[in-house]
């Protein structure tokens, strides 16, 4: 019988649920416990799921937790995952990693030291849609990505999310908050980034909260909320990313990358599902044919309708790969190398000038059909 790793989780806000429930979906892991810094939450989660509450020293004791999940905010993401390594638990976080090149070296210090991996989301990249428009480029269907442009643009945070605060704060902002799919996306696709320039901005010192229950709060705004930058990769490839949430509305596309034989068309890589369209040199774009995926398959209803959810995937691969001796897909160095991307493009705009990256990664391994559902329970 394949052996589980326990899982146990620090943080039982918001995003909590998401990996409560999808968790059960994959094969190699098991959520046992769950703590927060509000006993109340941790309570209120494991009522829900079936999971024991425990104070965070607890969970860092359970013999039966092989992997603890991260989802504090992003200011307590490394001191909280440090102490979970010196507790000799692997780690899995949420993004990003951290919020230093500095930090970062220092959980991988750790982690060496003591034979344990860390692992961080996002792991969308591993979605049917973006799978497949990673096998349509590895078998050179548009020739070799010379240029690309990725949108991630929006009015903002506070008009949903109940504590917005720190969307706002060092280490929120859309390029830590969501530039960290959009860049493990790139990586999966294109590789490692060389080095970036960017300008940055914001359009108001403060935001008023219009989602409940703190509607009409006025929040202060420290970090930049509009950002333009320039993305060369080591395989000579330039892209543009911008990412903002200065903006009411728009019409640019999530992603498209332009090679020379055709473009490729790639859908949001904040989710797993969607259309992947492309064109030869005939301009002629179609959507590609459908594959059978099952990280493609919708199996949530949202508010646009059934969309793909397969979020955890990220910590079943990771799990996995320690049971069978392997690279996690959404490892410590690409979220590293992630990380040095997204720091280096706010040292950008504030220094305006070009930021050599000091870090690199491989891509992750493509994770076609039957390796997908190799990690399922039910792969149907």
């Amino acid at each position: 019988m394949t052996r589980e790793l326990g899982v146990g989780i620090i943080g039982c806000g918001n995003i909590s649920t998401t990996y409560f429930k999808l968790s059960p979906l994959f094969k190699g892991i098991k959520v046992i416990a769950c703590a927060d810094i509000n006993p109340a939450a941790a309570e209120t989660r494991a009522s829900e799921y079936d999971v024991k509450a425990q104070t965070i020293e607890e969970l860092l004791a359970n013999p039966e937790i092989d992997i603890v999940v991260n989802l504090t905010i992003p200011d307590a993401h490394f001191p909280v995952s440090k102490m979970i390594l010196e507790a000799g638990k692997h780690v899995y976080s949420e993004k990003p990693l951290v919020l230093s090149l500095e930090q970062g070296e220092q959980l991988r210090g750790i982690a060496t030291a003591n034979n344990l991996k860390v692992g961080c989301a996002p792991d969308t990249f591993l979605g049917g849609a973006h799978q497949l428009a990673r096998d349509y480029i590895d078998q050179g269907k548009i020739g070799r990505v010379t240029s690309g442009t990725c949108h991630v643009l929006s009015p903002g945070m506070e008009m949903w999310h109940p504590n917005p605060d720190f969307f706002f704060l060092p280490g929120g902002g859309p390029i830590l908050d969501l530039g960290p799919y959009y860049i493990a996306n790139l990586i999966n696709l294109i590789g490692p980034v060389k080095r970036v320039a960017a300008l940055t901005s914001m359009a108001n010192p403060t935001r008023t909260i219009t989602s409940e229950p703190r509607k009409g709060e006025v929040i202060p705004v420290k970090t930049p909320t509009n950002i333009h930058a320039l993305l060369e990769f080591q395989n000579g490839a330039t892209i543009t990313l911008s990412a903002s949430w200065d903006v009411w509305s728009h019409n640019h596309a999530n992603m498209e990358l332009y090679g020379t034989e055709g473009s490729l068309f790639v859908p949001d890589p904040n989710f797993f599902g969607g259309t992947v369209s492309a064109s030869g040199r005939d301009k002629d774009i179609q959507p590609l044919e459908t594959w059978d995926h099952p990280f493609g398959v919708p199996n949530q209803e949202h508010k646009q309708g059934m969309m793909a959810n397969y979020r955890t995937a990220g910590l079943a691969d990771m799990a996995n790969a320690i049971l069978e001796g392997r690279d996690a897909r959404c490892s410590l160095e690409r979220a590293l190398h992630g990380v040095d991307v997204m720091v280096s493009i706010l040292k950008s705009g504030e220094e305006s000038r070009f930021v050599e990256l000091t870090t690199t990664c491989t891509q992750p391994k493509a994770l076609g059909i039957e390796e997908a559902k190799a990690l399922l329970r039910d792969a149907g």
